[in-house]
């Protein structure tokens, strides 16, 4: 209730600055976690207490777990990590977009790496909440497939699920392991590290929005063959649909309202070429729990959030929640599974 009092202060100061402040106040947070209810569901043999998660990139190092969990998020997807430290690309890299609800940032995997973030990770109270694991490779890694790996060896005996990120437009050459060859390779060397670490922890795939119908196509393809267990659909955009802000022309990934309809779109697109055959997270402009109704009707299993945090503030969990319960009862279904592609 005080947030919308406190933001136009918050917004003088530096984006990156200011991210910084709150993910330290969060970290001091106690916070009562999500408990189980009508919300609650079942992904990937994972029991989430409501299908609402913070994205990856607030938390990058997994320091305010507790803090983020207590906001009342079914989940938390900390990352992305890479095998060793990284800087990221020279500020700024974060910039608001105000008038359009939006968010650009080339941060450039910036993380302690995945050493630092693996402390905070087996200290944390495993019941509290789901927590997933988002890996990728650094910059001027020579070998990314191995980099993957390493990420995985390291992180699956404490991650409830990995996602596997190759959608980041802010490390050069990344996307190009959405190509049907370099993703099956990838997915093997990724699974067969997996398999070798003596846990089965589920493994997703963060995808891009910028993708064609036959990378579509090819993506289903590859992911149901190797049995990934879902698809994050998606990440932020180097589209620029037209903005009003002054930061319209900054390159990076953009995020928030602007790409609302592009996600919903994925989404939909990757619910008919997959026929259901793997749960769906969606991700891209959820702002409020009509979006995330029409997100879970178009085939979403869970969704994720992060840029409508910066303009709603910390109470968005627990707000879409509750209207998630509303629009539930209003629809007749008695679960989240039920209401999943409903449309």
């Amino acid at each position: 209730m005080l947030y919308p009092l406190i933001r136009p202060l918050l917004f003088r100061i530096d984006p990156e600055r200011a991210h910084g402040l709150a993910l330290k106040a969060l970290a001091t947070r106690p916070g009562k976690t999500a408990g189980s209810g009508a919300l609650a569901t079942r992904v990937a043999g994972l029991s989430f207490p409501n299908p609402v998660g913070m994205a990856a990139g607030f938390d990058k190092d997994a320091v305010a777990l507790k803090g983020l969990l207590g906001l009342g998020f079914g989940s938390v997807e900390v990352g992305t990590l890479t095998p060793r430290p990284q800087a990221g690309n020279p500020r700024p890299r974060l910039f608001r977009l105000v008038e359009d609800r939006a968010v650009i940032n080339r941060m450039g995997f910036n993380n302690g790496g995945v050493a630092d973030a693996l402390t905070r990770l087996a200290a944390r109270d495993r019941a509290s909440g789901i927590v997933g694991v988002n890996i990728g490779a650094n910059k001027d890694s020579s070998d990314r497939v191995a980099d993957y790996r390493s990420g995985m060896r390291a992180v699956a005996p404490l991650a409830d699920y990995v996602t596997v990120n190759i959608s980041s437009p802010n490390t050069p050459g990344l996307r190009a392991l959405q190509d049907k060859g370099a993703l099956d390779e990838l997915l093997d060397a990724v699974l067969t590290e997996r398999d070798a670490s003596g846990k089965r922890v589920p493994v997703f795939l963060k995808v891009a929005p910028d993708l064609e119908p036959a990378d579509i196509d090819d993506i289903a393809e590859v992911t149901i063959a190797r049995g990934i267990d879902g698809l994050i659909v998606s990440n932020t955009t180097i589209a620029r649909p037209p903005l009003r802000s002054r930061h319209a022309g900054e390159a990076g990934g953009l995020s928030g309202a602007p790409l609302k309809d592009a996600a919903l779109q994925r989404l939909r697109d990757f619910r008919s070429a997959t026929g259901g055959a793997l749960p769906l997270i969606g991700v891209g402009g959820i702002a409020t729990a009509e979006d995330a109704w029409e997100r879970i009707r178009a085939g979403a299993s869970l969704i994720q959030l992060y840029s409508a945090m910066v303009y709603e503030g910390p109470g968005i969990a627990r707000s879409i929640c509750q209207g998630l319960e509303r629009l539930m009862r209003r629809d007749g279904f008695t679960c989240v599974a039920e209401a999943v592609g409903s449309e």
